[in-house]
């Protein structure tokens, strides 16, 4: 029985897995929102809500966290993580412990193998401010 087991193995190996939900969340933390099935989305939510949760609280050893959690070796995710940080404090006013950073929207089966997909998106908070960022730093 699988009682109490914590996550998806989402048919495949750890070190795959791991580094798979790892791309999301850089996707999600780059484009504001991906398109993916529905069980790798709730996985990959738990992953940036984790994340989230973490960079609320801006210090050293959270950044060194979240670096270790990212597995940033190229500068390309070093970016991924202060972006992170700096659109965290947009959600520091809600209450509570953490969470309810993202949505899940239902988009329908796809084609081929009837899979659910969906879009996993950012909450408008965290959005506006990563748009907002995004946009500074084209300039």
């Amino acid at each position: 029985m699988r009682h109490r087991k914590g996550n998806r193995k989402l048919g495949r190996p750890t070190d795959q897995r791991l580094a798979m939900l790892r791309e999301l969340v850089a996707s999600l933390l780059t484009y504001g929102k991906i398109q993916t099935t529905e069980a790798r989305a709730r996985e990959a939510r738990r992953f940036m809500e984790r994340l989230v949760t973490i960079a609320r609280q801006d210090h050293v050893a959270a950044r060194r966290h979240a670096r270790k959690l990212l597995a940033v070796s190229s500068p390309v995710n070093a970016d991924l993580v202060w972006m992170l940080f700096e659109i965290a404090p947009a959600v520091s006013s809600r209450s509570g412990p953490g969470g309810g950073y993202t949505r899940i929207t239902r988009i329908g089966p796809r084609r081929g193998d009837g899979a659910m997909l969906v879009q996993l998106e950012l909450v408008e908070e965290l959005l506006t401010e990563l748009e907002r960022l995004q946009k500074d730093r084209k300039k």
